[in-house]
């Protein structure tokens, strides 16, 4: 019985996205019809997150639909973790709460700490999520500039930084097919860094990126727990190549703040 009940749903929207986000859509309104008194979508991977602007003719911002669906089948409220583009909390008419995963990581860190520490902006678009990281572990940091110099000419990664004989700490909100992270890594190690780890809050691993990563300069990868890992990839962590942190923690405070109507903002980094 929910009647008049505080409800959360964890249902994460990762592969099968369609198959998951149809049975978010269905919960909330099998939750509504049985008269829950609020219904808190917990969604730790948000998918769709990469479809959040229109870039080009003709392609959906499937982002905002997606946060249309859920508010149409009436969710009050949205909590998630490290969305692709921050803005996508705008998409939404309902209150999103937006956590994020550092916190874990950077504990993960101080308590196995490496020495002459270099935290890597695997693009411009994540130096401001490397910096955050750089301050928490007093660590270095650098950034990975990819452009071409010309038209028909191979695509250059350039290092903003000293990673020479550093080791170095890639960061970035998830892997995909781990081609760009295999480059940056490749990068990296021309660039004399003594050893590549790399974190990502969400591990996609579509396609063909274990195979990737185990034949990249990637001594392993630590991610955490909002997407269950694919069998090829649970591989990887019998390695030791992968190491999964649990963001169950983080989740219970976040619910239990939004039950007590209490603030969620220490658990922001």
């Amino acid at each position: 019985n929910v009647r008049g009940a505080d409800v959360f749903i964890i249902q994460p929207t990762c592969p099968p996205t369609d198959t998951h986000l149809m049975e978010l859509l269905i919960m909330i309104d099998a939750f509504i019809r049985a008269s829950a008194e609020r219904v808190t979508a917990v969604i730790p991977y948000f998918g769709y997150a990469r479809s959040d602007k229109k870039d080009k003719p003709r392609v959906p911002i499937s982002a905002k639909l997606v946060a249309n669906l859920i508010t149409t089948a009436g969710a009050h409220r949205v909590m998630t973790i490290d969305l692709h583009a921050a803005q996508i909390q705008g998409f939404f008419d309902i209150p999103v709460d937006h956590l994020f995963a550092a916190p874990v990581m950077v504990k993960y860190f101080q308590e196995n700490p490496l020495e002459d520490l270099v935290v890597v902006a695997p693009d411009t678009g994540g130096a401001e999520r490397a910096r955050a990281y750089a301050k928490r572990l007093n660590a270095g940091l650098a950034l990975v500039d990819k452009r071409r110099e010309k038209a028909n000419v191979a695509e250059v990664m350039n290092i903003v930084g000293d990673v020479n004989g550093k080791n170095c700490l890639i960061v970035d909100d998830m892997c995909d097919t781990g081609g760009t992270l295999s480059k940056v890594a490749e990068a990296l190690h021309k660039n004399g860094a003594k050893s590549i780890r790399a974190c990502f809050t969400h591990a996609v691993l579509s396609g063909n990126a274990v195979e990737t990563i185990r034949s990249s300069h990637i001594e392993k990868l630590i991610i955490t727990n909002t997407i269950p890992l694919r069998d090829s990839a649970k591989q990887l962590a019998d390695e030791g190549r992968i190491e999964v942190l649990s963001v169950a923690r983080l989740l219970a405070r976040g619910i239990k703040s939004i039950h007590d109507e209490t603030s969620v903002s220490s658990l922001f980094i």
